[in-house]
């Protein structure tokens, strides 16, 4: 029968049931561990390391299981870990290799890039297809010293979550909607479909732009249906 635990045992706590030797064989474990699993990672090459796509995410957590029990639980033998290990290389190295000769593998595991801007325009669609916030979308574009929607000729979300963007050359001064700075610090001037307007707005959803029109009464934005305008920024 098994003794209960005291509580606030610092001896336990800090030390464990263990002798002292105890601690130079985890340091020993450490070293075997991380010394074979950075020469695995290292046959694997610098590509998997360092975009971390969605199959070498995966790995770093199943790395991480499998590393961290053989460190310092004295039942769990070393080759135990060092075949888990093993295995789990050699089904990333094959992943890789199948994803590098077959297109719709390599899509159905790690995705498409997707447009999610062009020509100053939100593809508000794409974008909650992606599971990619307005909010999120605007932080990366602020990220990329763009000051409203007008500036990008196209943004792509890549297969790795980054975004690619691409400024408009051609049209400089196109108004658009605006992103800096954010709405929670400082919220834009905002109309609704049925408002009179004089100024040049965006469509608060997907960025359209319609222009200046005195005296004019603002439609439903015509792109994606939404009623809520804000004035657009040049």
């Amino acid at each position: 029968m098994e003794e209960p635990v005291v509580a606030f045992d610092f001896g336990r706590m800090l030390l464990g049931d263990e002798p002292p030797l105890f601690l130079f064989e985890i340091a020993f474990r450490t070293v075997v561990i991380y010394v074979y699993t950075l020469a695995l990672i290292r046959w694997i090459g610098s590509r998997s390391v360092g975009q971390l796509s969605l199959v070498e995410f995966l790995l770093v957590i199943a790395l991480g299981s499998a590393v961290g029990d053989a460190m310092f639980y004295p039942d769990v033998p070393l080759v135990h870990c060092l075949v888990v290990i093993t295995v789990v290389i050699l089904i990333d190295k094959a992943l890789s290799f199948l994803l590098a000769r077959s297109h719709r593998l390599e899509d159905v595991i790690e995705g498409k890039t997707v447009e999610l801007i062009r020509d100053g325009v939100i593809r508000h669609e794409v974008l909650r297809q992606a599971n990619f916030g307005q909010d999120e979308l605007f932080e990366q574009l602020r990220m990329k010293d763009i000051e409203h929607v007008g500036q990008v000729r196209a943004a792509y979300l890549e297969t790795n979550g980054n975004l690619s963007v691409f400024k408009a050359s051609n049209a400089p001064n196109r108004p658009g909607l605006s992103v800096e700075p954010p709405w929670d610090v400082n919220p834009p001037r905002k109309l609704k479909a049925g408002d009179s307007h004089a100024l040049t707005v965006a469509c608060a959803q997907c960025g359209t732009v319609l222009g200046s029109r005195p005296g004019a009464v603002l439609p439903a934005c015509p792109r994606c249906a939404s009623t809520t305008w804000h004035e657009a920024v040049a």
